[in-house]
């Protein structure tokens, strides 16, 4: 009975072979998510919901600490609203659905369902900012977005409907708004290259993908075991774009009326789509231990004749690392066998297991076991908390030199057209090339090879290639060939 649950369970094929079919295995088998006959949408189960909890209880704590703080927004928004940035409206008016009717009854005037929130908030910004001393008034949200992905769908990547966070700040000054905006690319950083283990890039957007309305956006860039590009965050400098139409005024300490400067960013529930991306293997999830819903799996091995001793053993063994502060859990089910089991949370991407049995219980060591290498280690009860916490920083750390390495041999710096092409008919990857600036020839290079620039790295050092990728490398524009005025990275994207 065991193997056959275990093939019905288990991932059938590999990684490097069907990458999106064993995506779509595990988002299913690990139990994160599942699906509705509406395409597009999909249902959050309780493990992948832990894990987005975990998620938004890290960078909750951030935003407070740097002065942020939560409100909650209406999903509909009147499209009087949403036609006051006539420019913004029209970058998303693709993707909205549309409320017409309550009931039986056509509505006076169509409601949008939320693509993002700044028209909605930022026509209550007036009168909530009349003074320099409102200000900076910095809001964080925690809700849903709504847009029409109804062709390339994938869970947790491209969905119609997502978890995902918003913040939105306005401020006194144009200095301040600008520091808000790297303040906030760089705390996103630090998470998910410290706690989620991806390696990223950053820089800005060009002007043709940057937010709608935004006079400049900043992002992070990862790479995916595919070799397609992958946004996980964006900083935005909205400048005076929504505070004008909006009339979002104060006065300031001079007693002269001066608009507001704005920011906005966000990331989504598309972090746990790169989680399982980046760290999963053939058996399944990998997961870093800050956000795994459960850190320690402990299967209890025993016979009949000494289930009740070992049983007991492992829950006072799970006491006591829950009251360090580990977050644990005993598999004490009979139905199935310890092989099983092991193979169902090594699915799941706990990231330690510890065994025990009678024979431990006697010699007073336990079989501690890591999910990503699985190696195996023989460990003293005495010594338990302080093992775990090694192993813990290393696999965190192992975790991201691994995808560092990939990042950089998926990284290739490239002059020649011809050879930009054969790259991205092959294996894909961040191209690292120069641009001239003008549009024309990034618009060109996307309708030849379906790469678009992804960002446009803020210094050298950000680079894959190293720093020595300056302009004595990359001199030329890579399509028009005349003198490159900026170093970008290209790739296929999500």
């Amino acid at each position: 009975m065991s193997q056959k649950i275990s093939k019905e369970f288990g991932i059938s094929v590999k990684k490097d072979e069907n990458f999106s079919e064993w995506y779509s295995q595990i988002v299913e088998k690990a139990g994160l998510a599942d699906y509705i006959s509406a395409k597009g949408f999909i249902v959050l189960r309780p493990y992948g919901f832990a894990i987005w909890d975990l998620i938004r209880i890290y960078l909750d704590q951030k935003f407070k600490e740097t002065g942020h703080l939560n409100g909650f927004l209406p999903c509909l928004i009147p499209e009087s609203l949403l036609n006051k940035e006539e420019k913004h409206f029209k970058g998303f008016n693709p993707e909205v659905f549309w409320v017409t009717s309550s009931g039986d009854s056509l509505l006076n005037e169509k409601l949008a369902l939320r693509p993002t929130s700044e028209a909605l908030l930022y026509s209550i910004f007036p009168k909530w900012i009349s003074s320099y001393r409102d200000l900076p008034l910095k809001m964080n949200f925690w809700n849903t977005a709504l847009r029409a992905e109804i062709k390339s769908t994938k869970p947790f990547i491209r969905n119609s409907e997502f978890l995902w966070q918003e913040g939105h700040t306005a401020h006194a000054d144009k200095k301040e708004a600008e520091v808000e905006v790297m303040t906030i690319l760089y705390l996103y950083k630090h998470f998910i290259e410290k706690v989620l283990s991806i390696p990223t890039i950053s820089g800005y957007k060009s002007n043709k993908e940057k937010f709608v309305g935004a006079d400049y956006t900043t992002a992070l860039e990862g790479m995916m075991p595919d070799g397609k590009a992958l946004q996980l965050g964006t900083s935005h400098n909205l400048g005076l774009n929504f505070s004008q139409p909006f009339e979002i005024k104060f006065l300031n300490k001079n007693n002269n009326e001066d608009f507001v400067w704005q920011t906005s960013w966000g990331i989504s529930w598309r972090l746990i789509g790169a989680l399982i991306m980046v760290h999963g293997d053939d058996k399944g999830l990998i997961l870093p231990p800050i956000v795994a819903p459960i850190q320690i799996i402990i299967i209890p091995i025993y016979k009949d004749v000494n289930e009740h001793l070992v049983k007991d053993h492992a829950n006072r063994l799970r006491d006591s690392l829950v009251s360090l502060g580990y977050r644990v859990f005993v598999d004490e089910r009979d139905e199935f066998t310890a092989g099983w089991k092991y193979n169902e949370w090594e699915m799941k991407g706990v990231p330690v297991r510890i065994n025990i049995g009678q024979r431990d219980i006697e010699s007073n060591n336990v079989e501690v076991v890591r999910r990503d290498n699985r190696q195996k280690s023989i460990v003293p009860m005495d010594n338990l908390s302080k093992e775990i916490e090694k192993i813990f920083q290393s696999l965190q750390s192992d975790l991201y030199c691994k995808a560092e390495t990939f990042l950089k041999e998926k990284t290739k710096i490239i002059t020649n057209f011809d050879d930009f092409k054969g790259i991205l008919d092959g294996h894909s990857g961040f191209i690292v090339t120069g641009w001239c600036g003008n549009e024309d020839c990034e618009v060109r290079v996307k309708e030849d090879t379906g790469a678009d620039i992804r960002v446009i790295p803020f210094d050298s050092k950000d680079l894959p290639t190293g720093p020595n990728t300056t302009n004595d490398v990359i001199r030329d524009c890579i399509y028009c060939r005349k003198k490159a005025n900026k170093i970008v990275i290209f790739a296929k994207a999500y």
